[in-house]
């Protein structure tokens, strides 16, 4: 991961030295429980506890001649107690310690996601209430559709981030599971009941049933959460980075009083952290490919996931929490520019307003919705083709005697009310606010 991406809280949990502490939380887990069994003597239990420790460097040296880290960390952490050393790893595969491990370590990372998580939903609620009756247009295709509410686009977002908060917490749920069940789980060196006491206390469940490792499908399933929040933020983004276009001009992320946004156009001023984001997306989404591959390995286990997880796992955990940071920075400041919302729901000259028209053709002075959408549609067409743009919708309506035959120029006009179109916006935020 380059380094820029990486976050101090989450480049902590994926150190080197955390990772081999969480292997010794194993060991020193099912040591007790043979312990409490009374396979390992409480001398020597005591004497694991206060000596065991590793050196990463160490681990490196025998690593490279043993061409295993999982044995050269076993090896490292039994020069450190000596004789009762040989109590360390009873009944072990790699895997035991390297999944159950690896269970504390996703526990922890998606924990942190999460609780970033929250706060980016916090605050897009908080903007959502802000800007919950301001005008802007809505559009579809990129085209200009009806008038809506600024805040309801935030309120979506928040929307999605709730339901990427319950898959992600479930998630975490399916992967806090560690094995401690031997080479293929059968329990034939290490039973059961000392499995079930040693993820006790590490908290969290025995895998109902493993092989030689925790399915991969648990993994998947995180990581694929993972990138599915990656297109939440990637979505969000993107419509930042289109509200910023010049020709729009609406909403726009911080940017700092030292700030460039050119080398050679002193004028610019880009969207690049949600450039970022949207391209940090991309990644997740690979990797999410990557982590589906992993769920069919051969027989037991094979061992063509390790390479797979150990750029993955870490590197889906540090892009997704530098992304949140990032987008909780630039929704908390985001810069809303209502004056040119408005313009541009003017832009189109009233265009906005033609389904109220149509319908209300239809319903209160009952022409078919054949006529009423031909008599509609030729005054946009009109409207679309004056290139001075100094003619109205509600101009051209108001002089087609097609038009006047049904209504008057007051009930007409009142057709281009913009306040009709935000008069469910409440009862929409009651469903998010109490």
């Amino acid at each position: 991961m380059i380094e820029r991406y990486e976050t101090k809280e989450m480049k902590k949990i994926w150190s080197d030295e955390n990772k081999y502490a969480s292997w010794l939380k194993v060991e020193l887990a099912v040591c007790r429980a043979w312990a409490s069994k009374g396979l390992i003597p409480a001398d020597a239990l005591r004497d694991i506890e206060s000596k065991a420790s590793f050196s990463v460097e160490r681990i490196a040296e025998i690593e490279s001649k043993t061409h295993h880290d999982l044995i050269a960390f076993v090896s490292s952490v039994a020069e450190t107690v000596g004789d009762n050393g040989r109590f360390i790893h009873i009944g072990l595969t790699s895997s035991d310690v390297v999944d159950t491990a690896g269970a504390l370590l996703l526990k922890e990372s998606a924990g942190l996601i999460i609780s970033e998580l929250e706060t980016l939903s916090e605050v897009l609620l908080k903007q959502s209430i802000r800007y919950k009756f301001t005008p802007c247009v809505g559009r579809t295709h990129g085209i200009h559709a009806e008038p809506m509410s600024f805040g309801l686009k935030l309120l979506n977002s928040h929307s999605q981030t709730l339901r990427d908060i319950e898959r992600l917490e479930f998630a975490r749920a399916q992967i806090s599971v560690g094995k401690i069940s031997g080479a293929v789980g059968t329990y034939v060196f290490c039973p059961p009941d000392i499995e079930a006491e040693a993820c006790r206390e590490l908290g969290i469940s025995p895998d109902p049933v493993s092989n030689q490792i925790v399915q991969r499908d648990r993994h998947a399933a995180l990581i694929n959460a993972i990138a599915v929040l990656g297109g939440t933020l990637e979505r969000l983004s993107t419509e930042i980075r289109s509200l910023q276009r010049t020709e729009i001009h609406e909403a726009f992320e911080p940017f700092a009083k030292e700030q460039k946004g050119s080398s050679a156009m002193p004028h610019k001023r880009n969207p690049i952290v949600c450039e970022r984001v949207s391209g940090m997306a991309r990644l997740l989404r690979g990797y999410a490919a990557a982590s589906m591959e992993n769920i069919a390995l051969w027989h037991e286990r094979d061992i063509s996931h390790s390479s797979v997880e150990r750029i993955v796992w870490a590197d889906s955990f540090h892009l997704m929490h530098c992304m949140l940071k990032d987008m909780n920075n630039i929704m908390s400041d985001l810069q809303v520019n209502e004056g040119k919302m408005k313009d541009n729901i003017n832009l189109t000259k009233g265009l906005v307003f033609s389904q109220r028209v149509l319908l209300h053709l239809i319903d209160k002075a009952g022409v078919s919705r054949e006529e009423a959408y031909s008599i509609v549609q030729d005054n946009a067409k009109k409207c679309w083709s004056d290139n001075d743009r100094k003619v109205t919708f509600l101009d051209l309506l108001a002089s087609d005697e097609r038009v006047k035959k049904y209504l008057d120029a007051r009930e007409l006009e009142s057709l281009f009310d913009i306040s009709y179109y935000l008069k469910h916006v409440e009862e929409i935020f009651s469903r998010f606010v109490d």
